[in-house]
């Protein structure tokens, strides 16, 4: 490598005041390094940006933040589309998530405005709010908002709920104890459970006396470099030192596992879900909690393709499988002659090939399901949109379930019996928690049900289909208002991802209610990476096919400018964290295309993400530098490396968190130095970020208003809207 030393007159010129001249920033120093893969010489001159302990680089990132706050700050339009968002979460009605049952009683995640995080709630009855009780709220333990919640879990008899807290939005999470009836916490405190790299998980033993957890290493148990890695399960006894709690599993598993722990509802047996990275393979380990022979057992290997697996009602285990099955298959294999198969030494393989079949594979892709006592709810997806059906063991038959049209079905849950309860929400209408009765065969809607305090009766959706470079026809959900003429005059913001098996069904913020007042037509595209078609739609667009993710947003962009929705001065997209890759590949591949872009946590050096921690769990979706031909494919697409001199390139706002461990901030940097030395146009090249978040999740409410009165008033001002 070549190093170019920084010297002090070069640093002198970040601490230039840039309010006096707020479109002027003083160039950016070049450091180049040259780093070689596979024999291509690859000279990169900001990497010295990549280490925020330089002082420089702090001073450097200060001066861009100066420069962001001074052009969004004297725009006239900022500060009431602030009031207005203000105004608009004060007025949102209560929302719930993260349904659980317990021995008659509901946890819940609830959020309700004006407070900056969500807290931790039991309900007898969904049908009656005044039964809530209030176990854990981390708006009490910080005001200032930053306290979050990674992930909980109670207890089987409903008394005590484990939780994972973190700050600032790292992700980077303690557990804690707490008794449901006092809201007290116990005396517990168990480091090191959760991170951004692999995540975290908890479940309660058989009799509620400790818990099984999620490990990173500590330190001094390996180098720095793996802290963050090598993820293992222990098991502390509650009341005891952390320092005596005992490793349970692990040890064999990879480098980049990411570990999720189920506890069966009657207390018997653990699972434990373990995930090669974010590629989508998965293994699965049962360990009977009560018995004779309490030793894990390997279910499936990552060969297997068996997705999620699933406590039945009755004493069997439901398994998704894309074995010759793409969009999913459930299987049922009981639980006492899978647990005997394997003790005889018998593989998982062997044990599958003589089960049924209880959900055969459909054009719908199967998202999730819940057992109940008589057969088992299966929770769709239909090119983006939801579907639920019921198949019923007994009479062989099946059903769909009545839900809203073109709407998203988040969570199902069938707490008893057959009785089914399901949240469901569209692009223009907010959630509502479902009760579907077996017995009328009608959805009814619970007291969880969220309002508006806007109208979007003026709104309508319809879904269009754009046609790739490769000729595969791509989906996109448009919202706009109803009589919308399609004379190349509206605003237009396209929203992507495309990636991880991810899918985006449709949802509903009541934000983009001023949007829509001011003409604007809000679309999200349904792009390949995604899981919207099943497991074939995402590999086609992952590792070396990447780029049909980046053609088929371009395709969407090119429909929407083609057919009268937009033209390119009132054309803008947006995308976040690996839909930021998606941004950066867009405007370095199509710089004409958009009037603006905004990119929110993005990946845009891909040749160097890999080496941050949780860039390795990245490696089974995007590819390594250490294969050749993946290296070819990174290279060829990375964002950061085909930003072209003396190229006119569209207004570019990027947004990043200090604690963003997920996606190192230093992408940002990097692409806004490159963005801002190469940019021909006079269109303003922005970095914001912030120093009270990280990746977004965990973000106090007051700081994601703030950022979303910035990227309206972003948007507004460079599409001419007033």
């Amino acid at each position: 490598m070549k190093h170019h030393r920084l010297t002090p007159s070069l640093v002198l010129t970040f601490l230039v005041s840039t309010l006096a001249h707020a479109q002027h920033l003083p160039p950016t120093p070049k450091h180049p390094i040259t780093n070689t893969y596979w024999g291509t010489e690859v000279v990169d001159d900001y990497q010295w940006l990549e280490n925020f302990d330089d002082p420089k680089v702090k001073a450097w990132n200060a001066a861009e933040n100066n420069l962001t706050r001074a052009y969004l700050d004297k725009l006239s339009t900022r500060p009431r589309i602030a009031d207005r968002l203000k105004q608009l979460y004060a007025a949102t009605s209560a929302s719930y998530y993260g349904l659980d049952y317990r021995r008659g009683v509901f946890f819940a995640m609830k959020f309700k405005p004006p407070a900056q995080q969500p807290w931790i709630i039991t309900l007898k009855s969904l049908d009656d709010t005044n039964s809530e009780h209030v176990v854990l709220d981390p708006n009490k333990l910080n005001p200032k908002g930053t306290t979050a919640i990674d992930f909980a879990a109670a207890s089987h008899d409903g008394k005590k709920v484990a939780v994972s807290l973190s700050e600032n939005g790292s992700e980077d999470g303690t557990l804690f104890i707490y008794d449901v009836a006092t809201g007290k916490p116990l005396p517990d405190k168990i480091p090191r459970v959760q991170y951004p790299t692999g995540g975290g998980s908890v479940a309660w033993n058989s009799d509620d006396t400790g818990v099984y957890y999620t490990r990173y290493p500590h330190s001094g148990e390996r180098s720095a470099d793996d802290l963050n890695f090598y993820q293992q399960i222990y098991f502390h006894q509650l009341g005891t030192s952390v320092e005596t709690d005992t490793y349970s599993l692990g040890k064999t598993f990879p480098r980049i596992a990411e570990v999720d722990l189920t506890a069966q509802r009657e207390g018997h047996y653990l699972l434990a879900t373990v995930a090669n990275g974010d590629g989508g393979d998965y293994a699965h380990y049962l360990l009977p909690m009560t018995g004779t022979h309490r030793q894990w057992i390997q279910l499936t290997k990552f060969t297997d393709r068996i997705r999620t697996v699933e406590f039945g009602r009755d004493e069997a285990l439901y398994l998704l499988s894309r074995e010759d099955a793409p969009r999913g298959k459930i299987l049922r294999v009981p639980l006492d002659r899978l647990i005997s198969n394997a003790m005889d030494g018998q593989s998982f393989v062997t044990t599958v090939a003589t089960t049924k079949v209880i959900v055969p594979e459909s054009d719908a892709v199967i998202q999730g399901y819940a057992p109940s006592v008589n057969g088992v709810y299966v929770q769709d997806l239909v090119g983006g949109p939801s579907q639920v059906r019921f198949f019923d063991l007994k009479t062989k038959s099946h059903k769909i379930i009545p839900i809203k049209p073109v709407s998203a079905v988040q969570q199902i849950l069938s707490p008893e019996g057959d009785e089914l309860f399901f949240v469901n929400t569209t692009f223009v209408e907010p959630f509502v928690w479902m009760r579907y009765d077996p017995k009328s065969g009608q959805s009814k809607p619970t007291a969880l049900a969220g309002t508006s305090p806007a109208n979007f009766s003026d709104m309508e959706v319809v879904r269009e289909f754009a046609t790739s470079k490769d000729g595969t026809k791509i989906p996109m959900n448009i919202i706009r208002r109803k009589g919308t003429k399609l004379d190349h005059n509206n605003p237009t913001l396209l929203y992507g991802y495309g990636g991880y098996g991810v899918s985006l069904s449709p949802s509903f913020k009541v934000d983009r209610r001023i949007w829509f007042d001011h003409g604007g037509i809000y679309v999200v595209a349904n792009l390949r990476g995604g899981g919207e078609f099943g497991e074939q739609w995402h590999k086609a667009g992952n590792l070396t096919k990447k780029q049909n993710v980046f053609d088929d947003f371009a395709a969407c962009a090119e429909y929407l400018l083609h057919t009268g929705y937009s033209r390119h001065d009132k054309f803008a997209v947006e995308g976040a964290s690996n839909g930021g890759l998606l941004m950066g590949a867009f405007l370095t591949q199509h710089p004409d295309l958009p009037r603006a872009v905004v990119s929110h946590v993005g990946i845009y050096d891909s040749l160097r993400t890999e080496l941050e921690p949780n860039g390795a769990f990245n490696v089974t979706e995007f590819g390594t530098v250490k294969n050749a031909e993946q290296f070819r494919a990174l290279y060829a697409y990375s964002p950061y490396h085909h930003v072209t001199n003396g190229v006119s390139y569209p207004a570019v706002l990027l947004l990043t968190g200090d604690h963003d461990g997920r996606v190192n901030p230093y992408n940002s940097r990097k692409m806004a130095a490159r963005l801002q030395a190469a940019n021909k146009s006079k269109h303003p090249i922005l970095l914001r970020t912030t120093s009270n978040a990280g990746h977004g999740i965990g973000t106090a409410l007051d700081e994601r208003i703030a950022e979303q009165a910035d990227v309206y008033a972003f948007l507004f001002d460079q599409l001419g809207m007033k």
